[in-house]
This record gives structure tokens, C-alpha cells and sequence, in this order.
């Protein structure tokens, strides 16, 4: 971005200085909001050419559209601070961690679902999205949902690089791939509606076997990315899901606690998580991988303890009706919405706001950036 300064010519002194000052102001003004939006500081000689992305309703910027599911939001008031103010099938006001990564690397503004009618081929070299609203590690949870599962996420990653090779070639492709992010942001589904809420896993397992469940299918999925080519890989944690608004709401008490008995399930989960990315990073012995665990439970839990450091007012509540308990369908366009969504860190009962993602997304990069280059 470039400002250019221009002063006019006056025989006055006093117009000079006048005008000099009004417009160094007016560049001061636009430095500021550049600087606020500045993107995230790589390392130097360092580039990531795309950004790759797999999971759930977090990260998904549209699969689901077209999908017979009812875990899809393109429809009002979702979308309603999105470029444009159309919803997009994002769990979100406006954009969600896909987009802003992409953009915070400075790689573009938007990061496409890959199953979009409208995917242009030009974006298969800069990354597109394989993420589906209400899939899990367990493969039993994306089947509740009607979401794409994890594994059929890989399939679609599979064609995608035959479709690469055939825009690039072969060793442009490799080169993408080796320098991408690919990044997997799932797991809270299992936890918070397959285990917990359904008999067919929590009769059968303790908490701690089904988080090893959940570990194995993971582990298995960065293998297999990591066979196909796939140096950064970095997996998200899942949050502190007994304060989302919905779990406090189903299982907060009368006064809508935090759900202790989630948050503790995802702590067990992500150690778990952690440890067998460290051992599979010893394993493979390759200096080339990084293989990353990206914490967001602390940093969403601190957003929901300190709100006023951040601008927040409201954080156990969504904005969409009465904030307690709708999601998707619920918060159609006839619902009631908070006058104002820039104090809410959440959006509905699950989904956080754009603005709290987008805090979100830059302490993590801040975090881990020289980690996954």
C-alpha cells in the first residue's frame, strides 16, 4: 500500500501551513489504519504460498451449502457483517479463522470452500477449504450430522491435487504442498454432541478411551497428509466448550455456569492431542515437518474471563435470540439479534463473532508462526 502527499500551491503562508497540516493528518489517519492492519511478521526468506484447511463448523466457509444436512447456515441473519452483508454458509456474522489466516499471512482475503460452484482455478495454488460444518474425528459424529467426515475431507483433498497438477504440474505442485499450511480445526462435535449426548459412544467408553478414539483418528489423518506431501500441519485443540453459551444453557446448572465436566474432557483430549504429535514428530525424524498443536483453549477461555481487556461486553450469551441455545436453523431471520454483535464474543450459542476470531486467530499466529516455518 502506498500513500502519496500532495500540497497546494498558494502564495499565502498561512493556506501552506494550513493545508500541509490538514493533509499530513489525513496521512497519519491512513498510516494508523494500515498499521492496525498490519498483517502477522514472518520470519524472513519465509513464505507460505496457501493455506489448506480441514474440520468443522469453525473453519467451514461453505461446504455445506450444498449438502442434505441442516448443519448449514446460508441463509439470514448469518453473513450479516460479510462482505456484502450475504450469508455465505459461514457459522458466523462475517468471516471465520479460514479467512482471516489467509488474510493475516497476506496470501488473500478469503479462503474458498472447495466445493463451491464458483471456485476459481486460480485458487487452487493460493489454498482453498475442505472443513464441514459438524464433522468430528469420530466418524460417527460427521454421519449424525450429515457433514463430511474426516476421511472423505482427505478424498476431496486427493482430487484437489489432481486438479493442481493438471493447472501447474507436478513439481510446482510438490513445492505448494511442502510449503502450505495445512491446518485441522475439529473435535469439538465429538465431545460436546456425540459423547455426551448420545448413548451410543458414552455407554461405551469413558471419557478417557474416547478421547484416545478421538487421538488415533487424528493421528492417522496427519499420517496420511504427511504421506501425500504435507510438511505444516498444524492442529487445533478443541476450546473450553463447557463455557460456550449452548453448554452452560444444557449443562451449566440454573445459573448457567461453565460446564466443568466438558472443559475437563477437552483438557484430557487436548494433553492427549499434544503428546502424540510430539511422539509423531519423533517418529517421522524428518527436520523438514512441523508438525504443530495449537492451543485455543486458554485463549478462549481467557477472552470469557477478562471480556473488558478485549472490548466485550457479553460472553455467555450469543447475539442471535436469546443467545442461550440457538444455532443454525434457530437463528433464521426472524429471530431477535442484539443491537450491537461488536460486544459479543460469541455469535450464536457455539460460534464466536467475527471480531472475536479474528483476536483469536492473531494471538495464535503471534504464538506459533516460527513453530510452523
Amino acid at each position: 500500500m502506498q500513500f502519496f502527499l500532495f500540497f497546494k500551491s498558494s502564495s499565502s503562508s498561512s493556506s501552506t501551513t494550513t493545508t500541509t497540516t490538514t493533509n499530513l493528518v489525513f496521512v497519519f489517519f491512513l498510516l494508523h489504519l494500515f498499521i492496525a492492519r498490519a498483517l502477522i511478521t514472518m520470519p524472513p526468506n519465509v513464505t507460505i504460498p496457501a493455506v489448506i484447511m480441514f474440520g468443522d463448523s469453525i473453519v467451514d466457509t461453505g461446504n455445506n451449502n450444498n449438502l442434505k444436512t441442516i448443519t448449514k447456515v446460508n441463509w439470514p441473519p448469518y453473513g450479516k457483517d460479510f462482505p456484502g452483508g450475504i450469508p455465505t454458509g459461514r457459522f458466523s456474522n462475517g468471516k471465520v479463522p479460514s479467512d482471516i489466516l489467509v488474510e493475516e499471512l497476506g496470501i488473500k482475503e478469503l479462503l474458498p470452500a472447495y466445493l463451491d460452484p464458483n471456485l476459481q482455478t486460480e485458487d487452487l495454488e493460493t489454498g482453498v477449504n475442505f472443513a464441514s460444518g459438524g464433522a468430528g474425528f469420530d466418524p460417527l459424529t460427521s454421519a449424525l450430522a450429515s457433514a463430511i467426515s474426516m476421511s472423505d475431507q482427505l478424498e476431496l483433498f486427493k482430487e484437489y491435487l489432481k486438479k493442481l497438477k493438471g493447472v501447474v504440474g507436478d513439481e510446482r505442485t510438490s513445492t505448494i504442498l511442502a510449503n502450505s499450511l495445512h491446518v485441522i480445526v475439529t473435535g469439538s462435535n465429538d465431545i460436546a454432541n456425540t459423547y455426551f449426548n448420545n448413548p451410543i459412544r458414552n455407554l461405551h467408553y469413558d471419557i478417557s478411551s474416547y478421547a484416545d478414539l478421538m487421538v488415533t483418528s487424528a493421528s492417522s489423518f496427519v499420517q496420511e497428509l504427511y504421506l501425500l506431501g504435507a510438511k505444516r500441519i498444524a492442529v487445533f485443540g478443541v476450546p473450553s466448550l463447557g463455557c460456550l453459551p449452548s453448554e452452560r444453557t444444557l449443562a451449566g446448572g440454573g445459573t448457567r455456569e461453565c460446564a466443568e465436566n466438558y472443559n475437563q474432557a477437552g483438557q484430557l483430549f487436548n494433553t492427549k492431542l499434544s503428546s502424540a504429535l510430539s511422539s509423531l514428530t519423533s517418529s517421522l525424524n524428518d527436520p523438514k515437518s512441523r508438525l504443530i498443536y495449537v492451543d485455543i483453549y486458554n485463549p478462549l477461555l481467557n477472552l470469557i474471563q477478562n471480556p473488558k481487556k478485549h472490548g466485550f461486553i457479553v460472553t455467555d450469551k450469543g447475539c442471535c435470540g436469546t443467545g442461550e441455545i440457538e444455532v443454525g436453523e434457530l437463528c433464521n431471520k426472524l429471530s431477535k439479534m442484539c443491537p450491537d454483535d461488536s460486544v459479543y464474543l460469541f455469535w450464536d450459542s457455539f460460534h464466536p463473532t467475527e471480531r472475536g476470531y479474528k483476536i483469536l486467530v492473531n494471538q495464535i499466529l503471534q504464538k506459533y508462526i516460527n513453530d510452523l516455518v
